[in-house]
């Protein structure tokens, strides 16, 4: 790169210079690999290539790609609606720009069409192009990553500091020799998984402890099945076929687990069970897949396919009982046959809910499970432009979000400050309003905030004090500071707050609901000494861990455990109504709809849902708060997850945050709204409660998400806290998940003066 250093000076370090090289012969194709249609069609017979700096946004570059025409070639269409004389493409490291040569040993740079379908690239040709400007014009691609990525000049980079954008295909472990060729791996792709596997020539089960020929398994086996199909997803190709191996669940220890695939000689995987394998049942094409993460490693995505109904429903329960089992560290046969039915009914996730009204199914709603849902997307309703969030310095960052009721107010911890930002109803954003500065106790003890609550028509806020469980604190949002200290109990911790009921911020209400670890009370600040009601105090037996507390607009009351299950409270002081066994992932944030029917539970990677209508038996069309359910009719759980090769390409260990349903008086729920890593993924509502359980929709951001939450009485305006700012968001700008979404940052949303200077 040193022979350029000069050269690319004189073009970078001056900002009026709005081309930075230019590569005046090519051509421009669009590659379709493995596409049914024309794999390499010409878009531009005649083009130039040029990057170019984006007019007033520092830090920014595009590369453009121009038609060029012969002479009086473009007078011919002038009367032509879209010429379609050039194309813009901002240039990022999602990209994936790469160089190549043709057969004929032309340059040619390769990039993603981040707009297009999953498969789909762009090419150009640069005819006739020395290998010195090829590398010129490549090194400048660099640079232009460099600075939108850091925000900073490229001119004094050197080589290595390039080397991360260099782009680097992704490793996948090649499998041994196939014990058996299934089918070739050329004409295997998503859509041949589409179709049920066909039935093989041996399908039955060999007994536990047999270990089909392979020796190195890494322990006893608790499930075999000589013949299943194994696909593996590689990216635009989709699901590839790797050909016809082994399967095995295999005990490792007391309780753990680990997941096979091998031949008569060797092992292909083998892989840990756990939350992160985010694994996703379909009855309807007898398939299983899942994730492994491995750090500092890319996420990968496998399905087994199964011969028969039999071995699916097989493999299911006996996957279950073994992931019961690691997460519970519990036998799974010491539980009620009634608990083991229903942790047993979560696994087919694609069946209608009852008595959901039966809608005229979207196209989109009809396609296939394992099909990427791909869509062509126009930037119409996109409510941002291209330009780069500006940083906020080091420091502490974003950690926890609420949402004012009363007042157009968003109120964002930061160490032991606490951003205030309001909603500007001129632009639809959210711009910085003030600082409370520096969260102390009536006494002056500084602390970092948690568990925020707003409190009396958005005029107060409630927070704990880790260094003080026994208490909790009272801050004047109008005067910006700490007023008050409640001491609860001398004895007892506060862990979880919630308001008595669901829209009891936004009225004078003084009381609130708390909950330790092992019991539920009410908090009343208006009685002398300690504020806990001692009339309405219960405490459970048990070590149940609560992780979260919600009310109704009745004041009835969902608690959540990190051993993962839930109860059901028609009032405090009482025993729960319904008490529903743990799934065995710990629940890390809770919600429910104003009046109560339905609850979503946020799991690391998947959120549960749960319909509290009791649908049989003697209190048929009560409530799980009200009355109990049949030990025989548990509510049958269902999980709403991210699909497998979704995961692969967003290529991290999801965790979600707590998720939440929009809330209003009078409105209701249609849509819920989570978010995991750099992504907002939103779920539309009704098409849930029909059975469609993984049809939602993804935007990514360039920072990551902590928490994000609907504005109150809104239901498309998504309030979203990043690591370093604060925007708001319209559900609009979500789109299903392609590759531009899932692979293509978000940028230039709603920013605020608080991401140039830490609250």
């Amino acid at each position: 790169m040193n022979i350029f250093r000069s050269l690319i000076g004189k073009v970078w370090q001056d900002p009026n210079a709005a081309e930075v090289v230019k590569i005046s012969t090519g051509q421009l194709y669009l590659l379709r690999p493995g596409n049914i249609r024309t794999s390499r069609e010409c878009i531009y017979n005649e083009a130039m290539a040029t990057i170019r700096r984006v007019p007033n946004v520092e830090h920014n570059f595009l590369l453009v790609i121009t038609r060029v025409y012969e002479e009086g070639g473009q007078e011919l269409l002038e009367d032509e609606d879209e010429t379609d004389e050039e194309r813009e493409f901002l240039i990022s490291q999602e990209l994936e720009f790469r160089t190549d040569k043709t057969l004929e040993g032309e340059p040619t740079f390769v990039w993603r069409d981040l707009a297009g379908d999953v498969d789909e690239f762009f090419e150009f040709v640069a005819i006739g192009t020395n290998e010195p400007t090829k590398a010129f014009f490549e090194t400048c691609m660099y640079r232009a990553m460099y600075e939108r990525k850091y925000m900073r000049t490229a001119d004094s980079v050197n080589e290595p500091d390039l080397e991360e954008f260099v782009y680097k295909p992704p490793t996948i472990k090649k499998p041994p020799p196939r014990r058996k060729a299934a089918r070739a791996p050329s004409t295997s792709s998503v859509e041949e998984v589409n179709s049920p596997p066909p039935e093989t020539t041996n399908t039955s089960p060999k007994g536990k402890g047999k270990a089909l020929g392979v020796k190195q398994l890494p322990g006893t086996p608790v499930y075999e099945l000589e013949e299943v199909e194994l696909y593996h997803w590689e990216g635009e190709q989709g699901f590839i076929n790797q050909g016809i191996f082994a399967a095995h669940i295999v005990k490792t220890g007391q309780y753990s687990y680990v997941l096979c695939a091998s031949t008569d000689a060797d092992i292909l995987l083998e892989h840990e069970c756990n939350s992160s394998m985010n694994p996703k049942f379909n009855p309807r094409m007898r398939s299983v897949t899942w994730n492994h993460v491995e750090e500092g490693q890319d996420v990968t995505s496998w399905l087994f396919a199964f011969p028969s109904e039999e071995e699916y429903s097989k493999f299911c329960t006996i996957y279950l009982q073994c992931g019961w089992e690691t997460l519970n560290q519990i036998p799974f046969d010491k539980i009620k046959e009634e608990d083991k039915k229903y942790v047993l009914s979560s696994t087919n996730e694609d069946v209608e809910m009852q008595d959901i009204e039966d809608e005229e199914e979207d196209e989109e709603e009809v396609l296939s499970e394992l099909d990427p849902d791909e869509e062509s997307e126009s930037d119409e309703d996109e409510d941002y432009d291209d330009e780069e969030e500006p940083r906020q310095p080091e420091g502490d960052s974003n950690s926890q979000l609420t949402v004012g009721y009363r007042r157009d107010n968003a109120f964002v911890v930061r160490g032991n400050n606490i951003g205030v930002f309001r909603h500007d109803s001129d632009n639809g954003t959210m711009k910085y309003a003030g600082t409370i500065s520096k969260i102390s106790t009536p006494k002056g003890q500084v602390f970092k905030p948690e568990n925020i609550m707003l409190h009396e028509q958005d005029s107060k806020m409630v927070m704990m004090n880790p260094a003080n469980p026994h208490s909790l604190y009272q801050a004047d949002i109008e005067y910006g500071k700490v007023v008050e200290e409640w001491k609860v109990h001398d004895d007892i911790t506060v862990s979880h707050i919630a308001p008595t009921d669901k829209f009891a911020p936004t009225t004078h209400e003084q009381t609130l609901i708390g909950a330790s670890h092992n019991a539920l009370f009410r908090i009343d600040p208006r009685i002398s000494g300690t504020k806990m009601v001692d009339s309405q105090y219960k405490q459970y037996a048990g070590k149940n861990k609560f992780s979260g507390v919600v009310t109704t607009a009745s004041g009835k009351l969902a608690v959540a455990s990190e051993k993962g299950d839930l109860r059901l409270f028609d009032s405090i002081g009482k025993n729960a109504k319904t008490a529903l066994p743990p799934l065995g992932d710990p629940i890390l944030g809770i919600d429910a709809t104003a009046d109560g029917r339905w609850i979503v539970a946020t799991t690391k990677t998947y959120l549960l849902l749960i319909d509290t209508l009791i649908g049989e038996g003697k209190y048929q069309g009560s409530l799980g708060f009200d009355r109990s359910f049949p030990a025989t009719a548990k509510p049958i759980p269902r999980r709403l997850r991210l699909r497998n090769e979704h995961v692969a390409y967003m290529n991290h260990d999801i965790s979600l945050t707590p998720a939440r349903f929009n809330t209003g008086e009078g409105q209701e729920e249609n849509a819920i709204v989570t978010s995991t890593g750099q992504f907002v993924i939103a779920w539309d509502f009704a098409k849930v409660k029909k059975g469609l359980l993984d049809r939602y929709e993804i935007k990514k951001y360039e920072d990551t998400v902590v928490q994000d939450n609907f504005r109150f009485g809104d239901d498309k305006e998504i309030v979203v806290a990043l690591k370093n700012n604060v925007i708001q968001v319209n559900k609009k700008a979500l789109k299903k998940p392609t590759r531009k979404s899932l692979g293509a940052a978000a940028t230039g949303a709603s920013r605020s003066s608080i991401v140039n200077t830490p609250y």
